[in-house]
Formats: structure tokens, C-alpha cells, sequence
């Protein structure tokens, strides 16, 4: 297929970057960035970065604090939240100056996903941290690859949002699967660019423009202010670039900072 963005998306991407880059007398571009509303909640940086992957916690903080973002995601699970010797990663976190979105990674069944994200929220709770109200759902359907179940993603989406969470779902990069997850309540679809950890960028551009036309283009019934964050697979910041210019309000990027630490 060609590479060739289509007009409507590339006069967006410039009138985006007319309307918040400047030039100083130096030459050097300023970037004046655009807050992303997800919800209730609204994010200053359009990069959410992850918590997994990294040697040690030290490592995970100064690589958090260098990329400036707000929001980090965290695997609710004791096995992911804990190292080897008992100490919490959130301890190694700022917690008054960051927002923690807990994800329910490691689940294979919509029944688990629900449980850990009640845990999840009740952690939040006792910790003061604004994350209790949201959580990044996670519904595995594969060890290998871990590529999302789309019907018990659906069906886990439907139970958090009766329960008043504001549910960010990880899911393939399939259109209808992604517009079957925003009628169920959804606040953002969080499309998968390739497998979890691989790196490979985004595997099927068209399918990630057909899924962003879909759920924002009012002339399908979606929402201009919907939000899509693309979620696995980034690994290079070409891949986030390619992200942004093909629609998505923002990435989750985790293995690619960690292993370039």
C-alpha cells in the first residue's frame, strides 16, 4: 500500500504543528504542547510510558522522570508489582506529581480482569492517587504473543463500566472490534501497533486509519475528540511519529524506553 497519508489527515498534522511550533531567534523550534482529555481526566503529555522491563526501580524512576510524562501505567498483580525482595515499584514513584493508570496485565478471562481492577482501584484508594478512577484493561487471549481477546474484552468493559470506572482498553488493531468496545462504554480504545514487547511499530497502518476514521469520523458516528492511544509494539520514535501522523491522540511506550536504558 502507499505510504501516502490521506489529504484530510496530513492537513490536519500541519495545521497541528502551524498552530503550536514556533521559531526562536536561534532557529530552534518550540513546541507549545496540546493537553489530551480522556475522560475525566486530562493529560498534559500525550506519552504514557509503563513501568515493566526496566533492571531495577531506580532505573524505571530517572527513565519516568526524564520523559516528562504524567500518567504511568501500572500491573496491578502482586507477581508485577512486587520485586524479589517484597518492595513495592510504587514506592519508587512520585505519586503527588504523577497519575497512575493501573492496567490488569496478566489476565487471560474477563472475570480476573474485573477482579484486578477492583483491586487495583481500592490500592489507589488508600493511596490518595486519582488513578482509582480509571484503569487500562487488559483481557489476554494468548501466552504467546499476548494478543487480546476481543469478546471477553468486551465483556470485562461492560461490567467496569457499570461499576463507574473509566476503562481504557487494549485491543488489536481490528475496526469493528474497536467500535464494539466504545459502544460498550469504553472512555478510549488503546489499538495495538504489533504484538506487546516486539518493537515492530505499526504492523497495519490501514487498519489503524480505517479504526481511527471509525470511532472519530462524525459521518460513521464516532466522536472528533474520541480518544485512541496506540499501545504496544512502538519501539523507535519514528514509530510514535508514524502514530501521531496517522490519527492516534498518543502512545503508551514502555519496552522501547526501558531497553534503551
Amino acid at each position: 500500500m502507499s505510504d501516502t497519508l490521506p489529504n484530510k489527515n496530513q492537513a490536519n498534522i500541519n495545521e497541528r504543528a502551524s498552530a503550536t511550533s514556533q521559531k526562536s531567534l536561534s532557529g530552534e523550534s518550540h513546541f507549545t504542547p496540546l493537553p489530551l482529555q480522556v475522560g475525566s481526566f486530562l493529560l498534559r503529555s500525550r506519552l504514557v510510558v509503563g513501568t515493566g522491563k526496566y533492571k531495577d526501580f531506580e532505573q524505571m524512576r530517572l527513565a519516568t522522570a526524564a520523559s516528562r510524562a504524567d500518567v504511568i501505567t501500572v500491573a496491578v498483580r502482586r507477581e508485577r508489582l512486587y520485586d524479589k525482595e517484597g518492595r513495592s515499584l510504587l514506592d519508587a514513584l512520585p505519586l503527588d506529581q504523577l497519575t497512575i493508570l493501573p492496567n490488569t496485565a496478566g489476565c487471560f478471562n474477563a472475570a480476573d480482569a474485573v477482579r484486578v481492577a477492583r483491586l487495583g482501584r481500592e490500592l489507589l484508594e488508600q493511596l490518595g492517587n486519582a488513578g482509582q478512577r480509571w484503569v487500562k484493561l487488559e483481557v489476554l487471549g494468548d501466552k504467546a504473543t499476548l494478543l487480546p481477546d476481543p469478546v471477553g474484552t468486551i465483556e470485562a468493559c461492560a461490567e467496569l463500566v457499570k461499576d463507574g470506572f473509566e476503562v481504557l482498553c487494549y485491543s488489536s488493531d481490528d475496526p469493528i472490534a474497536a467500535v464494539r468496545l466504545r459502544d460498550a462504554g469504553a472512555t478510549s480504545v488503546m489499538p495495538a501497533g504489533s504484538p506487546i514487547g516486539s518493537g515492530r511499530g505499526i504492523a497495519n497502518r490501514e487498519a489503524i486509519l480505517i479504526l481511527i476514521d471509525l470511532l472519530k469520523n462524525p459521518a460513521h458516528g464516532g466522536n472528533p475528540n474520541y480518544p485512541v492511544i496506540v499501545d504496544a509494539g512502538v519501539g523507535t520514535p519514528s514509530d510514535v511519529t508514524l502514530a501521531m501522523e496517522l490519527g492516534a491522540d498518543g502512545v503508551l511506550l514502555n519496552t522501547g524506553i526501558a531497553h534503551a536504558t
